[in-house]
């Protein structure tokens, strides 16, 4: 049976130059397919921000977290759950968007047609780069919008908290894009895609100090939860947006950001290794 010929496939034509300047416009092709898209402008871009509004709301009333005797001392819910949001919204505009994304393309014989056509396969993958870092950037804009504005919530004011934000952001964006690509090969069609990634994402955010105080969970959830990327996410926001002293109720007595580093780090490799093994330009029966 013969197939299309694939990307991996042709000789590069035109240099560095011509594959970046293809990459770059196949990130504003990406961005508008993004924002075209109903079902993943609400499921991944405005998400976090409903999300954020309906417990910062209904929760409003339970009291500040980590208050005193006297009730002073503490932060909103509002405040509390920015950060696991943040992390929540990186992983949805990363492993669930691209892998979907990617999965409905493969499906649809989108890949295949690529293949035939003259973009280089850095340029294609480089436009995915950028349409995942444009996204979670805007999502994070209206989320600390909605925040700071709807909720009162104050922000860091200092320098070494948005610069540990900054690599923390980047690197939680890199092994979210290696993750997607990688998952992208698990569903067995485009049609399946949002059965197959959405519920074990979901999940995660259950177990990861998301929706929850992490520190509430019972030990062996938390022992699974640390296996997985997006616990160390949160654990890594929660060190940018909460008091120091909430260190103290983390599995370690503090927010111990060398190994939030090294986990992170550690699945943007073990995502880059999947889609190198895994990832197809073809449907399974194709």
């Amino acid at each position: 049976m013969t197939t299309a010929p694939t990307p991996t496939s042709r000789p590069a034509v035109g240099g560095v130059g011509r594959t970046l300047r293809l990459g770059a416009l196949r990130v504003g092709y990406e961005v508008r397919s993004y924002f075209r898209q109903s079902d993943a402008l609400f499921f991944t871009f405005l998400f976090p921000s409903v999300i954020f509004v309906i417990f910062a709301a209904a929760f409003s009333a339970s009291g500040d977290v980590g208050a005193g005797p006297g009730g002073k001392g503490g932060i909103s819910v509002a405040a509390y759950y920015l950060p696991g949001l943040v992390a929540s919204g990186i992983v949805l505009s990363g492993i669930q968007n691209l892998g979907i994304d990617i999965a409905v393309e493969r499906g649809d014989g989108t890949l295949k047609r690529l293949g035939g056509s003259p973009l280089p396969v850095v340029s294609y993958f480089l436009g995915k780069v950028g349409m995942v870092l444009v996204t979670a950037l805007a999502q994070l804009v209206l989320l600390l919008l909605v925040a700071r504005f709807a909720f009162g919530v104050t922000l860091p004011d200092d320098g070494a908290a948005w610069s540990r934000f900054a690599w923390l952001f980047l690197l939680s964006i890199l092994m979210s894009v290696m993750l997607g690509i990688g998952i992208s090969g698990l569903p067995r069609s485009g049609r399946t895609a949002s059965a197959v990634i959405v519920p074990i994402l979901l999940i995660l955010q259950f177990i990861s100090g998301v929706y929850f105080n992490f520190a509430d969970l019972p030990d062996w959830l938390k022992t699974i939860a640390g296996i997985f990327p997006l616990k160390w996410i949160a654990q890594g926001m929660r060190s940018v947006f909460l008091p120091e002293r909430f260190a103290q109720v983390e599995q370690t007595g503090s927010w111990d950001l060398g190994t939030v580093a090294l986990m992170i780090a550690v699945w943007a490799i073990v995502g880059l290794v999947v889609a190198l093994l895994t990832f197809r330009w073809v449907r399974k029966d194709g």
